[in-house]
């Protein structure tokens, strides 16, 4: 393995019981299990295109405790800068990001610790960022003297890369995707240029 592909969503995007599959074991509340239970996969592509019951995943939505997040510009801005304050602080390779509104692509390379936490960190990052600069999206949820609700889904997607050619292929993908959907292709200052697939000569 040379790295991951990693999409995580914004809270609401992606339910543990959507239609076309999740990486969730269980459905936390009882209102959205009453619709169906988890939807767990391991398929490595993606399934967002798959066919699947739409107004059932309404449905769902509908009963989630806060709105869906979307985030926009410039919230998008500050969830880069609190990624790029992680990415310098671990010393983890970024091969490719794209911050859309409801969800992230991010091309990591091999790390030493632990993917999922390094996941959670990088979101932990973009969170501090986004309350610092007063851009939370559930803000006004916050109680007296806490912080806002996580404005993140728990879990997340991870695909391994297993060579130079998943990993030049995963690249691609992210940096298209903004452009897919009729967005800018992104640039990232904390994301460097993968070079014949040497984690070494990348970060050089």
């Amino acid at each position: 393995m040379i790295g991951s592909h990693q999409i995580f969503s914004a809270y609401g995007f992606w339910l543990p019981n959507d239609p076309r599959g999740s990486c969730s074991d269980f459905v936390r509340k009882f209102e959205i299990f009453r619709l169906g239970r988890a939807t767990r996969t391991g398929e490595r592509r993606s399934v967002a295109k798959l066919e699947h019951d739409r107004e059932l995943r309404k449905r769902a939505k509908e009963e989630l405790r806060y709105p869906p997040v979307t985030f926009d510009g410039i919230q998008a801005r500050a969830i880069g800068r609190g990624f790029a304050e992680y990415a310098a602080r671990s010393k983890i390779i970024v091969w490719a990001c794209s911050i859309l509104p409801d969800h992230v692509h991010m091309v990591l390379g091999p790390m030493k610790i632990d993917i999922e936490r390094a996941v959670g960190q990088f979101k932990a990052a973009a969170t501090r960022q986004l309350i610092a600069e007063g851009l939370h999206p559930f803000a006004a949820y916050a109680k007296e003297g806490q912080t806002p609700p996580c404005c993140w889904a728990r879990k997340g997607w991870t695909v391994f890369l297993d060579d130079v050619e998943d990993a030049c292929h995963s690249i691609d993908y992210v940096e298209q995707n903004p452009v897919k959907e009729g967005k800018p292709q992104q640039r990232w200052s904390f994301v460097v240029p993968f070079v014949s697939g040497s984690p070494e000569e990348s970060a050089g």
